[in-house]
């Protein structure tokens, strides 16, 4: 049996990182434009670290809750393939064990060369004075996708997509391509599909079953209810 799993930012709601389009969520606090693009990285890059350097702070004091926990339990008992697909740029699904994880959107926790591609574990703070320990260029950044760039993975997740048996959509609002376009592509391939949101997202059409509650509370249940149903 191959499982996917694809979360988005209401998974990591209540360990307390806003998702950023609530109301004082991250983009009602900034403007797109001046903290998450390339552009606006070439025009103040001390912002863009600012902002940067707050998530980073954010997504170490924080957490991973039940629904996180329930996830790499999940895994952990799972004989056949399992990929953990997330929107977020936090590290609260691997601190709750899970392995097997793809960042669509890159990882706050890393840094990155822009001129050279080099990688290395994000420092608490970054800024535009770093440089390169490999080229020793100034063009050091957090390891994100920002808006205007390509996801990461992409044909790897959309072929674990079509190939999976079981494929749960967690805490995404289904706005954002093109991960809200896995769902249907998970459908359309055969697998059974679950949406498990505090709020119909919209692609929950696409959905054989929607589950609606807080992740903390319904994810965990639904996991006990996959193992216990399901030839894992």
């Amino acid at each position: 049996m191959n499982i996917v799993i694809l979360t988005g930012a209401g998974i990591s709601a209540e360990s307390g990182l806003e998702t950023f389009r609530d109301q004082g969520g991250l983009w009602s606090q900034y403007d797109v434009e001046d903290v998450a693009t390339p552009q606006a990285y070439a025009r103040n890059p001390a912002l863009v670290h600012e902002v940067s350097n707050l998530l980073r702070r954010i997504n170490r004091t924080a957490n991973p809750n039940a629904a996180h926990f329930a996830l790499a339990d999940l895994e952990s008992r799972h004989d056949g393939n399992f990929l953990l697909v997330t929107q977020n740029i936090d590290t609260l699904h691997q601190r709750a064990g899970s392995r097997n994880v793809l960042h669509m959107h890159g990882s706050i926790e890393v840094a990155l060369c822009s001129d050279c591609g080099h990688t290395w574990p994000a420092p608490d703070e970054m800024s535009e004075d770093d440089c390169c320990m490999v080229c020793r260029k100034n063009q050091c950044r957090p390891d994100l996708v920002w808006f205007g760039e390509n996801v990461r993975f992409l044909d790897e997740i959309e072929a674990a997509t079509e190939a999976a048996d079981l494929f749960a959509f967690i805490g995404s609002s289904g706005e954002v391509y093109p991960a809200a376009g896995l769902m249907e592509l998970a459908q359309e391939s055969g697998a059974k599909t679950v949406e498990i949101n505090l709020h119909p997202s919209a692609v929950a059409s696409a959905a054989d079953e929607v589950i609606l509650g807080p992740a903390g509370h319904v994810v965990p249940k639904w996991v006990e209810k996959t193992i216990h149903s399901a030839v894992l």
